[in-house]
């Protein structure tokens, strides 16, 4: 199960996310989305659950708990819709 996590903290690395989850079961990966000008953080990732049991367990409990001070957003991962490449 792929898991949408917004509102991170700037400083969390994947490892910290990936901990985050652990405590619900098994994670395939915990990857935080960076960008791609200045190699910070975008304040978003995603994790990749072993199980829908565990990953929904995971969206229950951590969705709106707080880390580091700002209230998460978890939710079940949307599949990318494809958009036009932007021409430069």
């Amino acid at each position: 199960m792929n898991i949408y996590v917004g509102n991170l903290s700037y400083r969390m690395s994947d490892s910290e996310l990936e901990a985050l989850f652990a405590k619900f079961g098994e994670v395939k990966s915990a990857k935080i989305i960076m960008d791609r000008e200045t190699g910070r953080s975008k304040g978003f990732g995603f994790v990749e659950m072993e199980t829908s049991i565990a990953g929904n367990q995971a969206i229950e409990e951590l969705n709106g708990s707080d880390s580091e001070g700002r209230s998460l957003r978890v939710n079940e991962a949307k599949p990318r819709e494809e958009r036009p490449r932007r021409q430069f």
